[in-house]
């Protein structure tokens, strides 16, 4: 009996190790990506496309919602190191990929089956929106409207469309439809790859 809950306990030891490897590997790929962005020409220039949210998703598909959330994590602690925003930016990059990565994974993983993979991922690309507007609103924008004059960046939104003309349509017709846009595609990707490297992700 001492020998079987020996080796219970060392088990549980080594698939917790296994896991926080396969996190830190997926935070490293995620903060690779994060630095491989680019900007959209129908959104506002300030707006890029990254892939980091990816890795999260796949972890937080394969090994739960807490380690989605690591990911994310780990993601912008990495980046704090060539911050630009004083961590501004880096809080903001993990309270929207947070919003986006936990909700998919903790639907997921009630049954964890196609449908309720594409419920989650539509889940949380309406939380990533959500919260996304919420915080550019409050912490992104007035954040860089110390270093660039608010109408200056409202202006970036009005040439590509002209109902943007202050914070809330900026907030409304070019933050929120790039964050359902970025989920969507985010999404996509992800239900096309996970197949493939999920075996690797859930081999212990």
């Amino acid at each position: 009996m001492e020998k079987t809950t020996k080796t219970m306990s060392v088990s549980r030891k080594k698939l917790t190790t296994n896991s926080l490897v396969k996190i830190s590997v997926l935070a490293v790929i995620a903060f690779i990506l994060m630095a491989m962005d680019f900007p959209l020409p129908m959104f506002p220039g300030f707006l890029k496309l990254d892939f980091s949210d990816i890795p999260a998703l796949l972890g937080g598909f394969a090994l739960g919602p807490v380690a989605g959330a690591l990911i994310q994590l780990v993601k912008v602690m990495l980046h704090l190191t060539k911050t630009q925003t004083g961590g501004v930016g880096e809080l903001a990059n993990f309270l929207v990929g947070a919003a986006y990565v936990v909700p998919a994974a903790i639907i997921y993983h009630r049954k964890k089956d196609r449908k309720h993979a594409l419920i989650g991922l539509t889940v949380a690309t309406i939380s990533m929106t959500v919260i996304g507007a919420i915080v550019n609103t409050y912490i992104t924008l007035p954040f860089y409207s110390a270093f660039m004059p608010m109408d200056t960046i409202v202006q970036m939104g009005t040439v590509l469309n002209s109902r943007i003309v202050d914070v809330k349509t900026l907030v409304l017709y070019g933050i929120s439809p790039f964050n359902i846009f970025k989920g969507a595609f985010i999404a996509f990707i992800t239900l096309l790859i996970y197949k493939r490297v999920s075996p690797i992700l859930k081999n212990h």
